[in-house]
This record gives C-alpha cells, structure tokens and sequence, in this order.
C-alpha cells in the first residue's frame, strides 16, 4: 500500500503544484478588477456582499480510510468551525465531498447537509464543476449568504494542513459581516497576497491579503469589464474546487504512504521482539527438559 500510494502521489503532486500559478493569477485578477468597479454600479451575484445569515461549508475529505489522522483532522476543522458559527448565532449548511465525510455526517442527525458527493478518485474538472453548480444556486438563490472551504493543503509529502477559504463572495477579508455588523470570517481564513522580491513578482501564502496593485494602463479590455468578470466568475468557481480537490487528494496520498510506512517499521520492530521473545521462550523450555533429564540420570545412579 505504501508503493501504490507513493505511486500515485506523484501525479497527485504535480498537479497541485502546476495549477497552482493559474488560480493564483487568475484570483488576484479577478480581485483587482472587482475592486476597480466598485464604484460602478455593477450587478454581479456572485460579488454581492450581504449581511451573513446563513453559511455553506463544501467539506472535502478522502474516500479511503488507513491515511493516519488526514480524514478526522480534516472532520475536527469542519466541527470547529460549524462550532464557532453556531456561537455566532449563524445558520449552515454543509456540502459533503468523500465517502470518509459523508460516513461521518450521516450519522450526524444534529448536522445540516445539503448534499452528498461522492469521490471519482482523481479529481477533474467534471467533479468541480458539478459541486461549482450547487455552490452558484445555493448563493445566487440567496439560500446562503457565504461559501467557505473546508480541505487539506497540501504542503509537503510529510505535512499537510487543514484549512478553511472564503470561497463566495469574492471580497476582501474583514468585509463579510452579520446582521448585527459582526466579521464572520474564518480566524485562519487562507488568503493569498502579492508581494515583490528582487523587483520580481512573487506569489506568497499569508492569512492576510494585503490591498492589490491598480490595472495597468497597458492592459485593454475588448469587452466591457463587467462581461470579463461575469464570464470568469464560473471559471474561478470550477478552478478553486477542483485546486482544492488535488491538494486534498495529494495530502490523502502522502498521509497514506506516511501511514503505511509507520505500520511496515512498527511491524519489523514487532517481528523482532516478538523473535526474541520466542527464542527466550523456547531456550528456557529446552534448558528445563535438560535439567530434567540430568536430574533422571542421576536418580537411577
């Protein structure tokens, strides 16, 4: 199991790692150019900012079980944050993605659940965009006032992290509030912010985004700016889930070669106590019938 995982993990891995420039790129654009029509009176669903009332949770764990601690670390942040929600006196409703989830929540009867979704295995874009279309009716329905992400990030292939992201409404952090004007966002809500080092522009994860450089004057747009973000607010939707989906399934892989490795050493280290506790066993058992026979011989002398 350990060389299967190890395996597949590398397809996993990359990936991750080759997508993750495009969603980056594509939601610091997509940020700069809401921002800059702020001031317009532009009609976008899936930017509206509302009182919050009610919050989807799309909770994405593995299908398969024997990965050490990734499914119920995964489970704790969901539980975590349902938890910090009901405090706030906020309705949720949960999207479940994984055969682990879905097990876990069904038998859950004080857990809302809008949907189970089953696992394919590899995650595609078919996948993401069927949970992508539930998550658009669910907000432009106004059912939910907010969509959040509940995944493993994949760091490396000896650690990953749970972690919760703002999905919808597209907005900076600090800016979605409740009916009573109180921030809802997740404490640890994972946000990307542009930075510059050696005078080249770098991507950097941070808790925090700090405001993003204006459009520049170079760059034209054909169409109005508010067909663009209409037409790729879909295609930012589909990428963040479908991103989150291989960074869960790496980290499912990379806790179970992890875990399969610990269960193989454990087991050498238990054949060989085990080993010594036999021959023990065994030698105190020969010495006796020894002992025994000597003890026989010299009774007949």
């Amino acid at each position: 199991m350990k060389l299967v995982a190890a395996a597949k993990v590398r397809r996993a891995q990359e990936a991750v790692i080759n997508g993750r420039p495009f969603t980056e790129a594509l939601v610091e654009l997509l940020y700069t150019i809401n921002e800059s029509l702020q001031c317009d009176d532009v009609d976008c669903p899936l930017t509206v900012i509302r009182p919050v009332k009610k919050v989807a949770l799309v909770v994405i764990t593995g299908d398969r079980g024997l990965c050490g601690s990734f499914n119920s670390a995964v489970i704790k942040k969901a539980e975590s944050r349902i938890s910090n929600l009901k405090g706030l006196g906020l309705d949720y409703t949960v999207i479940s993605v994984g055969k682990k989830g879905n097990s876990y929540f069904t038998r859950k009867d004080d857990v809302s659940v809008e949907r189970f979704v089953e696992g394919v295995g590899f995650p595609t874009a078919k996948e993401a965009q069927m949970i992508a279309d539930d998550v658009f009716s669910l907000f432009v329905t106004e059912e939910v006032d907010k969509v959040e992400l509940v995944y493993t990030k994949f760091v490396s292939l000896v650690k990953s992290d749970p972690v919760i992201r703002t999905l919808l409404p597209l907005s900076v952090r600090g800016e979605v509030f409740d009916v009573n004007g109180n921030c809802v966002d997740a404490v640890e809500d994972e946000l990307f912010m542009l930075t510059t080092k050696e005078g080249k522009l770098a991507v950097e994860r941070d808790k925090v985004r700090v405001e993003g450089g204006p459009i520049s004057p170079l760059m034209q747009f054909e169409q109005d700016p508010v067909q663009i973000l209409d037409a790729m607010m879909p295609l930012y939707l589909n990428s963040q889930i479908l991103r989150a989906l291989q960074e869960s399934l790496a980290s499912e892989l990379a806790a179970r070669m992890n875990a399969m490795s610990n269960a193989t050493d454990n087991a050498v280290e238990l054949k060989k106590n085990l080993s010594i506790v036999y021959n023990r066993e065994r030698q105190a058992k020969i010495t006796g019938e020894i002992l025994e026979i000597v003890a026989g011989a010299e009774a007949l002398t």
